[in-house]
């Protein structure tokens, strides 16, 4: 059965969250934040790519993937489903739904490919909606994995 993951990195040490891509055996770690950047150490672009990297996975961003500024505002004030909305509006454009379509290709493929943003709970992030589209796809299931490798 193929599967497609999710993981956030909220409460995330890199070690942890590379034990969790090992233990997964991630061979691809495609981030789906708009803007791949980070206060978190270890989290934001190129050592997120150099970390990932260390642990096995190859570093693949799609920035169309991401939320758009005003639904990064909504999720931060709380408001996930007003994040949601306007995410869903962003999935629409011609580049989001290319960019989707090679995620699903990668995953049809057979790669472990897991899908990367902030939050630590899948069912709040955009990613949710990433990976339900993907699992609708590729008939793949999704697997929701935490820092520690743990899944869901």
């Amino acid at each position: 059965m193929l599967n497609v993951f999710t993981i956030g990195y909220e409460h995330a040490t890199v070690a942890g969250f590379q034990d969790a891509l090992r233990d997964a055996k991630i061979d691809l770690l495609v981030d789906v934040r708009a803007v791949a950047s980070s206060r978190r150490p270890g989290f934001a672009k190129t050592a997120l790519a150099a970390n990932s990297n260390a642990a096995g996975a190859e570093y693949l961003h799609l920035r169309a993937l991401g939320t758009p500024a005003d639904g990064r505002a909504e999720a931060r004030a709380g408001r996930p489903e007003a994040m949601k909305k306007i995410f869903r509006k962003q999935l629409a454009t011609d580049e989001a739904q290319e960019q989707l379509a090679q995620v699903a290709d990668l995953v049809k493929q057979g790669r472990r490919v897991a899908l990367l943003c902030l939050e630590a709970d899948a069912q709040v992030c955009h990613r949710s909606i990433v990976a339900a589209e993907v699992a609708q796809l590729t008939g793949a299931k999704v697997v929701n994995l935490s820092a520690g490798g743990d899944e869901d």
